[in-house]
């Protein structure tokens, strides 16, 4: 025998990838990087959280003082860490969240499906809506609608029963509520002609002057906001976030200065590695 020829085995594309220096794999590495970590966040937090999405953002004023816009919120499924409670239950047992009885709901107006990812003027589909649970209300009901004449300055600890009339705001003794005989502590609770195509949650905005059920529209196409269904709440809000809720807001420019500052950082690096002169070796001999 003359002897073997070792066998050359061709590199995988996984080490090709790895180990390769140019300038386009350098930035798909550093994009899968960023897409491993995003995804490790993203798994950890549902694993948490229970649901999906586990974060989201507060996009308007509804919820003012107890959450503001820009407050990232994190949300857990309905029955995790206690079960859900609406402001009427909350009342009874003593449960509070957020400044007021009750848990606030992250929910699908009628059941819409929901943007995973709200990019504006490419995802279409509703947002959730974050209000609180004020009770519940069965199919065929004339859907109440809460009133409360302080929003976003006091939270009432009683809803009376009221009607309008001539536009006033009547109680049931006759008592007429204006400027003189308001209180913050009182919130009304007054009849529609809308009847609840479903059972489900009625839902307010603390900084609202009513509910969400019974006269709102979530949508042209979607009609007048039902009564919250099980099915349709995504979770309810555990804590919040301040200001770190900006980042998902904004995420189309956020993404492009991510991108922006990797194609500068490794332009930079190429740029120090051209510069760079290798060390001299020495030639002398050793004595």
């Amino acid at each position: 025998m003359t002897g073997s020829k070792k066998d050359t085995k061709e590199p995988s594309l996984l080490d090709k990838f790895r180990k390769s220096d140019s300038k386009g794999m350098a930035i798909l590495k550093e994009a899968a990087w960023v897409v491993a970590i995003v995804g490790g966040i993203a798994l950890l937090l549902f694993l948490v959280s229970g649901t999906w999405p586990a974060v989201v953002t507060i996009e308007s004023e509804s919820m003012v003082p107890h959450m503001n816009v820009g407050d990232l919120v994190f949300v857990v499924s309905a029955d995790r860490y206690g079960d859900l409670q609406s402001w009427a239950e909350g009342k009874e047992s003593g449960y509070k969240k957020f400044g007021d009885y009750g848990d606030i709901l992250i929910y699908r107006p009628n059941g819409a499906e929901n943007s995973l990812i709200p990019i504006p003027l490419i995802s279409g589909s509703v947002h959730p809506i974050i209000h609180r649970a004020m009770d519940w209300t069965g199919e065929g009901e004339t859907i109440p609608k809460y009133l409360n004449l302080y929003r976003g300055q006091a939270s009432p600890v009683v809803y009376l029963p009221a009607k309008i009339e001539d536009q006033k705001l009547i109680l049931e003794n006759g008592t007429v509520i204006d400027d003189t005989t308001a209180s913050p502590d009182i919130g009304y609770i007054v009849p529609t002609n809308v009847t609840a195509a479903n059972s489900g949650y009625i839902t307010k905005g603390d900084n609202n002057l009513v509910s969400d059920q019974g006269g709102y529209l979530s949508r042209r196409d979607l009609g007048i906001i039902q009564p919250v269904e099980k099915e349709w709440i995504v979770g309810k809000a555990l804590f919040t976030v301040p200001l770190l809720g900006y980042l998902p807001l904004n995420i189309v420019p956020v993404a492009i200065i991510i991108i922006v500052i990797m194609f500068l950082y490794e332009w930079y690096s190429k740029r120090n590695e051209k510069g760079k002169t290798p060390p001299r070796k020495k030639t002398g001999k050793k004595r």
